[in-house]
């Protein structure tokens, strides 16, 4: 395991102190759960762009073209 120095702003600090009493964690495990948390949402962000890429595209002009057509505008 790694040791860095982050700097936090005062009440998100105060806040982790919180919650790690809470949840009887150390903050360390608060801040390396949230870490891991985001980098597994940006995975499945990138999966989802990827799997959208051979989607045909539509202008915006196009777009509202359609919504007017529809009667949706």
């Amino acid at each position: 395991m790694k040791r860095a120095t982050i700097y936090l702003e005062d009440e998100l600090h105060r806040a982790l102190k919180l919650k790690s009493v809470e949840a009887d964690q150390s903050i360390s495990h608060l801040v390396n759960d949230a870490i891991r948390t985001t980098l597994l949402e940006d995975l499945d962000d990138l999966s989802d762009v990827e799997k959208r890429t051979k989607e045909k595209t539509v202008s915006y002009e196009d777009f509202l073209k359609e919504l007017k057509k529809r009667g949706q505008i």
